[in-house]
Formats: C-alpha cells, sequence, structure tokens
C-alpha cells in the first residue's frame, strides 16, 4: 500500500529552496518516463510519490504557504492521486491552444474520463474518475481540461503487464476522440513498479 505523505515529507520553504534545482531534474527524469502523448490534444502523466509531491512542494513555494494547516490541506489534496498496489493512477491533460480549440473540443469531450483505457494481455482495464475529482463535474455539457484518473487492475493483469514481450496499450474509446498509444518498454517497467508497490521514492533534502 502506498503510504499517504505527511507533513514531515514536506521541506520548509528555505530548505526545499537549497535541494530545489537537483530534485527538480530528478522529477522531470521521472516524469519523462511517466508522460504519454494520446492522440494529438491529449497527454497523460502517470501520478506516484515523486510527483505529487514535487506538485506539493512547487505549490508551497509558489504561493508561500507557511503554517503546518495549510500545508495539510495541500496534503489532503494531493494525497488522492497517489496509487495504490494494483492501481496506475493518472493525471489527463486536454492541451488546447486556444479559446477556439476549447469552445470546440470541451463540449465534446464530455465523459472522457471514463472512456480511456490499459490494453493488457488482450483486455481492457478501463478509466475511473477519480471520485472527489468526479463530485466535482457539476456541468453536464463541457468537460475540464484537466482529469485525475486510476485504472484498476486483477493480479493476471499485473502479470500480463510485466509479462515481455506483452504490448500494453494506453487509448482512448470516445465517440469524438479515439487514439492509441503503445507504451514503450522504459514506461512500463515503470508503471510496474506503482502496480507491485514497489517504485522507490526519490531521496529529497
Amino acid at each position: 500500500m502506498t503510504e499517504a505523505l505527511t507533513l514531515d515529507d514536506v521541506l520548509d520553504l528555505r530548505a526545499y529552496e537549497r535541494v530545489r534545482e537537483e530534485y527538480r531534474a530528478q522529477v522531470i527524469a521521472r516524469k519523462r518516463l511517466r508522460r504519454v502523448a494520446l492522440g494529438p490534444i491529449m497527454t497523460v502523466v502517470f501520478e506516484c510519490v515523486d510527483t505529487v509531491r514535487f506538485q506539493i512542494q512547487e505549490m508551497a513555494r509558489v504561493e508561500k504557504i507557511l503554517s503546518d494547516a495549510a500545508i495539510q490541506v495541500e496534503l489532503d489534496i494531493y494525497n488522492r492521486l497517489l496509487p495504490q498496489v494494483g492501481e496506475l493512477s493518472a493525471t489527463l491533460f486536454i492541451e488546447l491552444t486556444s479559446d477556439g480549440l476549447m469552445r470546440d473540443w470541451l463540449p465534446r469531450l464530455v465523459g472522457i474520463e471514463r472512456a480511456l483505457g490499459l490494453e493488457v494481455g488482450g483486455e481492457i482495464v478501463p478509466s475511473r474518475p477519480e471520485e472527489a475529482h468526479e463530485a466535482a463535474l457539476v456541468r453536464e455539457n463541457v468537460t475540464p481540461a484537466v482529469h485525475y484518473l486510476r485504472f484498476g487492475f486483477t493480479p493476471a493483469q499485473v502479470e500480463a503487464f510485466a509479462a515481455d514481450p506483452e504490448v500494453v496499450t494506453l487509448l482512448a474509446r470516445h465517440s469524438d476522440y479515439e487514439a492509441r498509444t503503445v507504451l514503450p518498454a522504459a514506461v512500463r517497467q515503470e508503471l510496474l513498479g506503482d502496480l507491485r508497490g514497489t517504485t522507490k521514492p526519490l531521496h529529497i533534502g
């Protein structure tokens, strides 16, 4: 089980500033193995302890958050993105570069949060929205540009994900958007750590 981040995992602003450059470079390198393009306008980033902790540290830095209570609010929000064993957690970004494109695409992509999947061993592991995020989707005629998703695997599907040369494909199966991306071996190996609960966090501080 992935343990939630606590106040002890978050450096104060001065301590973080001293290590930020090195830590940021390490997180960027890890994110390269967790970022997958899906068609022309979508990117999926698979989350882990490091991506979540980095978001909290950067949020605290930008907003100059100093109190434990305020940091705890951020922890409560971002800890929901951590994957558990047998699960992948991801952020879906719909990358639209103009107001016109947003007006065109976002109404058409309603329901996209349930239309992604990972094809593993001939089976499709479907996406489902993170519960708190789903509860916040109050507009029925337009979708947000960012979604928080989970993919829940059976033990057999985890083993199929690990098999070589088994092909794992990330796909979108929406009526207005279909795309497929085969996960490179390095990406699959990185994500296998999440599924098995063996991903080792980077050292910070």
